[in-house]
């Protein structure tokens, strides 16, 4: 017998279904709250299939990029925005545009030219000249090239109405397209705010008003300055003074003449600090026999990352040695231990406190982006300023590029401990000590790791830019390589490097599984 049972979620006749499908209609009209009825048609079309259903919205397609501004799709408003911009530019360069400006300029520049050639010639064959010959050529291949350039004039100035219509081809398409996509991209946009009421609905004047203001100032703005070039140079040239930018160079400078003169105690302390640890880890890594220091890292790469990673590493340790980099490589070892510790000490107890603090995290936020986004030939010039040029300012520099990830991933990985493993520790009598010792950081050692990584593999790029200030080691190889075209030498210097990084990201790691 045929079951003729009816899914429960499919039935359109039950009071459930009927009291969904008007609240449903309520949503739509307070979404919406212009034209209802049809939106309610055009959401169901929509909503009856999970692929894409196109419809027809003629208000869309009339006003276009407006039209979803004013209703808050600007995702799709501002795509629309600039094939609209392009299509009624080609419109106005076609009908309106002097499409052989540039090449009437062209023609200026070489008449100008072609002057000077005509009186040298003419006093050459007044003189007698054996340049002549040369002169003649000269005015020919002028005269030539002008010739040429006008009737790619008269062309150019004959394309206008293939132009024109060109744009409007483009603008008639992207209306349609527009016209087509409204409706479901609107109906997406019901969906979530279904979810979330704190998303914009209906249509507001001071929305329409503000994308329509938008909308025009934009198209007209491209309009003018491709339709007419040259004509408006507020379009074309941003308003500035020059003694804008002298002024505000006069004001840094001073500030920092200001800082070096008053802070020099401060940066000879840091120098200092920089210098004792730096010369502790060169003593280590430079003055030690390479056998000593070699078997070491071999172990502990051995103890970290297992036996074959270690075999790496003596393989790589080889390579240095064998091409007469070991002891430049120490030395960049013993550089970036310096600022990697540094970073490390700094950073891991500042992500620590930044963790359970976000007012302070987002002070310092800014902070740090502009220490990793900064061009670092930028933050050398205070780094020079303030340090000097040497090894001390070499790490300085490599601190503020490479210090940021520690504390970022700190913050992540303290921030990710689950509560009720906090809460569960606490109820237990653990005080702040024991939570952070015991329970936090253990958690948060996998991204409190990998930001020490971070901070390594960050330090180590800066290896040939900080020995562009004094710094010493395998960047200098590589500087030298690239001031003198040397292939080979900054090829295998660079080797060494990636084999540096690749020890310490083992140690550092250890086996990842």
């Amino acid at each position: 017998m045929k079951d003729a049972t009816q899914n429960p979620l499919e039935a359109t006749d039950t009071e459930v279904a009927r009291a969904y499908a008007a609240e449903r209609k309520e949503n739509i009209q307070t979404f919406v709250r212009t034209n209802p009825d049809y939106y309610i048609a055009q959401f169901d079309k929509i909503g009856a299939s999970a692929k894409f259903t196109a419809t027809f919205n003629a208000m869309a397609g009339l006003f276009g990029p407006i039209w979803f501004g004013a209703r808050g799709l600007w995702s799709w408003a501002l795509p629309f925005l600039i094939i609209e911009a392009l299509a009624f530019v080609q419109i106005a360069r076609g009908l309106f545009g002097d499409l052989a400006a540039d090449a009437r300029a062209r023609i200026a520049s070489i008449e100008g030219t072609l002057e000077l050639r005509q009186q040298q010639l003419a006093a050459a064959i007044e003189s007698g000249s054996d340049k002549v010959d040369v002169y003649q050529r000269t005015v020919e291949s002028l005269q030539g090239a002008i010739g040429g350039i006008r009737a790619e004039a008269d062309a150019l100035a004959e394309q206008g109405v293939s132009i024109a219509l060109t744009g409007l081809g483009i603008l008639i398409v992207a209306k349609l397209a527009q016209a087509t996509v409204a409706n479901w991209a609107l109906e997406a946009r019901f969906s979530e705010w279904l979810s979330d009421r704190s998303i914009r609905s209906g249509l507001p004047v001071q929305h329409i008003v503000f994308s329509a203001i938008f909308m025009i100032l934009i198209v007209l703005a491209a309009m003018l300055h491709y339709s007419l070039p040259g004509r408006f140079t507020l379009l074309s040239e941003f308003p500035t003074n020059p003694e804008y930018r002298l002024t505000s160079i006069a004001w840094v400078e001073a500030f920092f003449a200001f800082c070096v003169a008053n802070g020099e105690a401060l940066f000879d302390f840091i120098t200092y600090g920089i210098r004792v640890i730096l010369d502790a880890l060169e003593l280590i890594f430079v003055s030690t026999p390479w056998i000593v220091v070699a078997s070491l890292i071999i172990l502990l790469t051995w103890l970290t990352a297992g036996i074959r990673m270690a075999i790496w590493s003596a393989a790589f340790l080889s390579y240095m040695g064998l091409l007469g980099f070991w002891e430049k490589a120490m030395t960049t070892l013993a550089l970036l231990g310096t600022a990697a510790c540094l970073s490390i000490l700094i950073g891991i107890p500042l992500g620590m406190f930044c963790a359970r603090r976000p007012r302070f995290y987002s002070f310092i936020q800014p902070i740090m982006d502009f220490m990793q986004t900064m061009p670092a030939f930028v933050f050398m010039i205070p780094v020079i300023a303030f340090f000097g040029t040497g090894k001390p300012a070499a790490v300085v520099t490599t601190m503020i590029f490479g210090g940021t990830p520690v504390v970022r991933l700190t913050v992540l990985g303290l921030r990710g401990v689950p509560e009720s493993v906090r809460e569960a520790a606490i109820s237990f009598g653990a005080n702040k000590w024991y939570l952070l010792t015991r329970v936090d950081l253990p958690l948060a050692s996998p991204s409190i790791r990998a930001g020490i990584n971070q901070t390594i593999m960050l330090s180590l790029a800066m290896v040939v830019v900080a020995s562009l200030i004094g710094a010493k080691g395998l960047g200098e190889d590589v500087l030298e390589a690239l001031q003198y075209a040397n292939v080979g030498q900054g090829i295998l210097a660079g080797f060494a490097i990636l084999f540096c990084a690749m020890i310490l990201d083992r140690i550092v790691q250890g086996q990842r599984k």
